[in-house]
């Protein structure tokens, strides 16, 4: 049996004639916001008075919708020319149509699923949905035995997904970032730890800066030591600022994504040590058991020499510098541009990592090249995405395809956030009494003492002798 779970709509031609003008919106009007409302105006030829309607008069799709032509006559719109007036209303009300047709749909969904759950409860036969583009099957068990299915279009998907980020909505994406983060750093030290078992011995390859720069044994530690001299200063950041969620999921998904790409060519292509003092053998670790808790040793350790981590083999591209260049962007993008010091401070930080790294021949130069360019263009392309995602999706829907990873984190987010700063919990404040209430409270006291007379002094008998003379 064939089930047809087609949406009725609506064949007015206005409705047509507006559909294919909002092709760029995925939201009912009524949830526009004055951007949507004013790309809507010059969309329709009154950009000259799209400005003053959508951001000076605050009108939003709500609001658009309410609009009447007494409203464009009078103040505080008085628009003068009764062209703009009879063409704006008119395309008012091809919207309000548009809307009304579309609720009609909706209130014949109900109907259409009862039919549907009695179909499917009365046939045992497997049900065949078709005419409809289905990105989402789920079904439920109900008490009576019946089973329901509820579909999910694709449109549906991608509006929820785009919906306005709400505190469980930004919290949930935290987790997902976080898990992916942490997956794909344990991946990277998998992948180091396969690398490592299938090396060979060369001699160090030809490298312009490491031969005519002498080994520094100490260096490498000190770049550690950098790392996480950033990492403190980033860490203090993203305690006190205001949009912390929003933060860690960003730099969740950037290290997740980036790590990510790191392990793909650390796989493909495996070159000699660069220095002759690594002195670096092929290793196995044998059963995949052994190979697991080497890779969960240097995930645990965050794969640092100072934390005891000792890996061979060299890795393209550069860990380290990956690691400090992300953290200076980060200090630099959420902290005031008025803190030139610290700025400063964390991009010489950067470069004198990136130099120690190359003065302990850990890396070639083109390692720790390739690492700065990608981590720093990465990072620029998704917060260049973050900032823009609602003009890139609504002109291009391909964007979503192209940057499926960014879609998904920062849809329905706020895009720039606002540099401020407050404490993440309460914290409990002692008033300070005033000046006046302590001195009545003094007075009180003083009023409510009893009055106790002092001792009179005793006459002596010598005084009361010569008083009788």
């Amino acid at each position: 049996m064939v089930v047809n779970a087609n949406i009725i709509t609506s064949s007015t031609p206005n409705s047509l004639i507006v559909e294919k003008q909002l092709k760029w919106s995925h939201r009912p009007i009524e949830e526009w916001s004055n951007q949507d409302v004013h790309r809507w105006l010059i969309d329709n030829g009154f950009k000259h008075i799209a400005e003053e309607i959508a951001y000076n008069q605050k009108v939003d799709g709500s609001a658009l919708l309410l609009i009447t032509e007494d409203d464009l006559r009078q103040p505080p719109l008085s628009l003068s020319c009764l062209g703009d007036i009879k063409r704006l209303g008119k395309a008012i009300q091809q919207l309000k149509t548009y809307e009304t047709d579309l609720s009609i749909p909706n209130a014949s969904l109900p109907a259409l699923n009862a039919s549907l759950d009695d179909a499917l409860s009365n046939e045992n036969e497997q049900n065949v949905v078709s005419q409809r583009s289905l990105t989402q099957l789920s079904s439920h068990t109900s008490s009576d035995g019946l089973k329901t299915f509820k579909l999910i279009t694709r449109e549906e998907l991608i509006k929820h997904i785009e919906s306005p980020d709400t505190k469980a909505k930004s919290l949930i994406k935290l987790a997902l970032a976080f898990v992916y983060c942490s997956l794909s750093l344990l991946l990277t030290a998998f992948t180091m730890v396969f690398v490592h078992d299938h090396m060979k011995t060369y001699p160090p390859l030809p490298d312009l800066v490491l031969d005519n720069l002498p080994l520094i044994p100490w260096a490498f530690e000190v770049c550690e030591m950098i790392g996480v001299a950033l990492a403190m200063i980033w860490f203090t950041i993203l305690f006190f600022h205001k949009e912390r969620v929003v933060l860690m999921r960003r730099m969740f998904s950037l290290v997740g994504t980036v790590f990510l790409l790191r392990c793909v060519t650390m796989l493909i292509t495996s070159l000699s040590v660069p220095g002759i003092h690594l002195s670096c053998r092929a290793k196995s670790y044998g059963s995949w058991d052994a190979k697991m808790k080497q890779a969960f040793h240097i995930w645990s350790r965050l794969g640092m020499s100072i934390q005891g981590v000792q890996s061979c083999g060299d890795y393209m591209f550069s860990g380290h510098t990956t690691a400090i260049t992300l953290l200076n962007h980060f200090i630099t993008e959420y902290t005031p541009h008025s803190w030139h010091f610290l700025h400063t401070s964390t991009w010489i930080m950067n470069f004198f990592g990136i130099f120690f790294i190359l003065a302990g021949h850990e890396h070639y130069s083109i390692d720790v090249f390739i690492a700065f360019y990608i981590s720093s263009r990465m990072f620029l392309y998704y917060h260049t995405y973050a900032y823009n995602y609602n003009n890139l999706t609504a002109t291009d829907s391909r964007m979503r395809l192209w940057f499926p990873l960014g879609w998904f984190f920062e849809s329905g987010g706020n895009g720039r956030v606002v540099n401020d700063f407050d404490l993440p919990l309460p914290v409990i404040r002692f008033k300070r009494r005033p000046k006046e209430a302590q001195r009545v409270s003094k007075t009180e006291v003083e009023i409510t003492k009893p009055t106790v007379s002092p001792p009179r002094p005793q006459k002596s008998q010598h005084n009361i002798k010569q008083r009788k003379k």
